[in-house]
């Protein structure tokens, strides 16, 4: 089966403002970055007529914001936005196909897409913004979600179907995991993989980018004792949520109602009181509130009540929403529909989910910037008017980079 495609143009025609978004994904991604990130993979163009490659990363970024714009409509934008930055190296006067833009992206791949945003997309709150710290740490959050594709053989094989009550999903999906920034919702060292690793195994690789100027947290889904000192051995703070049926014992009770407890990797470990791992556990309900759980119980590596209150951990427990709303930016808002990636390849989808975070990162650079010079909290601005004055309203004034 094989995604519904309608092509379209862009509705009115492309206007000044469409151009200086492309200006402005290149602030964030600066040209001469890009050709050497090209380079070191191997990936650069090898002719100078044609379509070239740096055309290339922009398009595929470019490609997510208009995701219902046909492809060759979406490269006449792009090449008219960078026009004034690559002078006549690109392909100014032959039209290109959608066929001769799939093979381009062939040849460029994911490596670079990949490593451009491991690059750009950082953890960038100012110290001056309340949202984005607790007591001097970084607040961050992880979880994980998915993204469908084109139901194509070769996806299929690679990323496989989601199970459901009637079988499988119509279409296969690439999960992944991020770190946001709960501040500025920026999703930061993110990891895909086929549908079949599970989140914990790809919040392995994301929990090790962790360090000691952040304070991690997670919901229970990811607590297992191994990811646990994975996350400690960072020198972050960590601050997870853990099941009910934890068997947590209260060993040294705490001042502000929360108490030290120790995990242990084995039922003989506990026995022998080895290997232990020291926690303090915070037990709380929400009383009050719609549909809250009875007991929430989290534990953390911060063990001093004095540096961390408990009420002060519970209240912030529940930053950890930004996630999923950072999420429903980059899956929904950012290109004015439920995103399905347009690849049929497994390395261009890697590609294209690339792209998405670096398109994602850019407006969030945006709001954060706009929320700063205003001296409000980048969380207080709205992420889909952003997005409409990306498209629409950019003011010409330093869009385009000299």
């Amino acid at each position: 089966m094989a995604m519904a495609r309608t092509k379209a143009t862009l509705a009115t025609g492309a206007r000044l403002a469409d151009y200086l978004t492309i200006g402005f994904l290149a602030m964030h991604c600066p040209v001469d970055r890009v050709r050497a990130v090209l380079e070191a993979h191997n990936a650069e163009s090898k002719r100078r007529r044609g379509l070239p490659h740096e055309v290339l990363v922009y398009f595929v970024m470019a490609m997510v914001l208009y995701a219902n714009v046909a492809y060759e409509e979406v490269l006449r934008l792009v090449v008219e936005g960078l026009r004034e930055l690559l002078g006549d190296t690109g392909p100014m006067q032959a039209t290109v196909t959608k066929g001769a833009i799939s093979q381009a992206r062939e040849r460029v791949g994911a490596a670079p897409l990949r490593q451009l945003y491991r690059e750009q997309v950082r953890p960038h709150g100012p110290e001056t913004m309340a949202s984005v710290w607790y007591r001097g740490l970084r607040l961050m959050a992880i979880d994980g979600s998915t993204l469908d594709m084109p139901d194509e053989a070769a996806n299929a094989a690679h990323y496989g179907y989601a199970g459901s009550s009637r079988g499988s999903t119509a279409y296969p999906q690439m999960r992944f995991v991020a770190m946001a920034e709960c501040g500025t919702h920026t999703l930061c060292f993110a990891q895909p993989g086929p549908w079949r690793v599970s989140e914990r195994a790809l919040a392995e690789a994301v929990i090790d980018h962790a360090d000691a100027s952040m304070l991690v947290l997670a919901d229970r889904n990811f607590y297992s004792l191994a990811f646990w000192q994975r996350g400690c051995a960072t020198g972050a703070k960590l601050l997870f949520r853990v099941r009910n049926d934890q068997r947590l014992p209260r060993e040294v009770e705490l001042p502000d109602g929360s108490y030290l407890s120790t995990l242990y990797p084995t039922e003989k470990a506990r026995r022998q009181q080895t290997e232990g791992v020291r926690v303090r556990v915070i037990e709380y309900a929400l009383d009050g509130i719609e549909e809250a759980e009875p007991l929430y119980r989290l534990i953390t590596n911060w063990l001093e009540p004095d540096a961390a209150p408990a009420p002060e951990l519970a209240a912030l427990y529940h930053r950890r929403w930004t996630i999923e709303e950072a999420f429903d930016e980059f899956k929904v808002h950012l290109a004015d529909r439920a995103v399905v990636l347009r690849s049929k390849r497994p390395e261009l989808v890697e590609q294209e989910f690339y792209a998405l975070l670096l398109a994602h990162a850019a407006v969030r650079r945006l709001m954060t910037a706009a929320a700063a010079a205003s001296q409000v909290d980048a969380e207080a601005l709205s992420f889909v008017h952003a997005v409409r004055v990306l498209r629409r309203r950019l003011p010409g004034s330093g869009a385009i980079p000299p």
